[in-house]
């Protein structure tokens, strides 16, 4: 089996999620933004990566589901 070909970083894995969801709420909620973002910032300038060590997508997707939400 040959090994996967890393497209992307981590660093970009995170950045572009943060971006794109940065850019659409503030488009869409720009009174709201404004009023209540400190410092202009969505995100802060960290992240977090990890590896699920090989585990079969189906029991990556179970342990997702099974995290509680923010309340």
């Amino acid at each position: 089996m040959s090994e996967p070909v890393v497209m992307w970083s981590a660093t970009s894995m995170c950045e572009l999620p943060q971006g794109v969801s940065s850019r659409r709420l503030r488009q869409e909620f720009e009174p709201h933004v404004r009023r209540y973002l400190w410092g202009g910032r969505f995100w802060s300038g960290s992240y977090f990566a990890a590896s699920c060590g090989g585990a079969p997508l189906t029991v990556v997707k179970q342990y997702i589901r099974q995290q509680q939400r923010p309340t």
